[in-house]
């Protein structure tokens, strides 16, 4: 059973990402003490505060960082919730509002570029204000020394990709709960620590938020969108090719938030004479993407060796069904008769071309509803956490 009541200090969920930003030219490398002195005089952003109580309506919306932490917030199980990232330099020193007026974002400056990532700069943070009571960290993670400063938090761990555990033994030993993709991410986990507690619940398409991703009534101008970064492992050349094999007159959509691939997928488009558009980075606004999806027939996942992309659950809240690569590593679960269809790369085209012919059959934003928005996701943390 986790203690979730500091005294004197507002129960606080701090969700760490491995995102990264500045420049080293800008570092102020300092001990702790001097960072812990920063922060308690006010210097490097404000004081944690209760932000949330009873009379507050939180709405749990925006993309799969800002859901779990604002899922914990409406659940109850804390009134204070942050998004710590990492920065190259001393400046900017970033502390805001998110989209959502519950959340408080920090940047801490980094002391190297290894991962996972140090920070004096953040601890000097935990000596100042304590500990969370729940603490997320994801991706490339952080120092041992930043767990050992959280003795008493409830320390979760995902990897946010296609290996289970991104982070050195030393570190990941040290979480109280590893959430994963697949089951066979959790026997990857339990071979390194046989005790470990899991749970197959990706932070991407669970805390689905069915406010972000709805049914809009637009017209359907396109027959396939692909909402995904512009780089290699989101294998966008099986979408190319399989487009390649069908008519001419399919219209095809491609969202990239970010990536440095866009000038090779305009080329490979072109080559095959296939009909698509592009929106490049840095992308659009949720309320865009979401508007762009409902002008689209299906969504396709066409990866492999890919974490369980958040975008499998956004298509289908929605209100459209995936066709997504039989080979994903992970989040094919999310993937049912009346979601959507799993085809391999040799037959993506079948599979864009069966689903297209019985749109009628597919109920994907019900059976989202039914399952992996964030009231069932936070149940069932709740019970790997032992919260009733």
């Amino acid at each position: 059973m986790v203690a979730l009541q500091a005294p004197n200090r507002p129960r606080r969920i701090v969700v760490i990402s491995d995102f990264q930003d500045g420049d080293w030219r800008d570092a102020q490398f300092e001990t702790i003490a001097w960072f812990r002195q920063q922060w308690l005089s006010g210097n490097r952003g404000p004081l944690p505060e209760r932000t949330v109580n009873p009379t507050q309506n939180v709405e749990v919306a925006g993309g799969y960082i800002e859901r779990l932490p604002l899922a914990v917030l409406k659940g109850g199980l804390a009134d204070h919730a942050e998004i710590w990232t990492h920065s190259r330099g001393a400046l900017p020193q970033k502390h805001w509002p998110d989209g959502s007026p519950f959340l408080t974002r920090r940047s801490f400056q980094m002391n190297g570029p290894e991962a996972p990532f140090a920070s004096n700069d953040m601890l000097g943070h935990i000596e100042a204000f304590g500990p969370p009571s729940i603490l997320c960290v994801w991706g490339l993670g952080v120092s041992e020394d930043i767990l050992l400063a959280c003795p008493d938090s409830f320390k979760i761990y995902n990897s946010i990709d296609a290996p289970a555990l991104r982070v050195p033994s030393e570190v990941s030993r040290h979480f109280d709960l590893i959430l994963t993709g697949a089951a066979w991410q959790s026997e990857a986990v339990h071979v390194r620590h046989p005790a470990m507690r899991t749970a197959i619940m990706p932070i991407g398409p669970e805390f689905a938020s069915e406010t972000t991703f709805r049914p809009l009534g637009l017209e359907k101008i396109y027959d396939v969108i692909y909402v995904a970064a512009a780089q290699a492992y989101k294998r966008h050349d099986i979408l190319f090719n399989a487009l390649g094999q069908l008519p001419r007159s399919l219209r095809a959509l491609c969202v990239c938030g970010y990536g440095e691939m866009m000038e090779a997928l305009r080329r490979h488009a072109g080559a095959l004479g296939i009909d698509v558009d592009f929106v490049d980075p840095p992308g659009v606004p949720f309320a865009e993407v979401n508007r762009l999806m409902n002008q689209a027939r299906i969504g396709v996942v066409c990866g492999v060796d890919d974490g369980a992309p958040a975008i499998l659950t956004e298509y289908m809240l929605a209100g459209i069904p995936v066709l997504a690569n039989s080979e994903l590593s992970c989040g094919l679960q999310y993937i049912t008769p009346k979601t959507g269809c799993a085809a391999s790369a040799g037959e993506f085209h079948e599979g864009i071309r069966d689903m297209l012919g019985r749109l009628h059959s597919f109920e994907p934003r019900r059976v989202v509803l039914e399952s992996w928005t964030w009231p069932h996701s936070l149940r069932t943390l709740k019970s790997h956490m032992e919260i009733t």
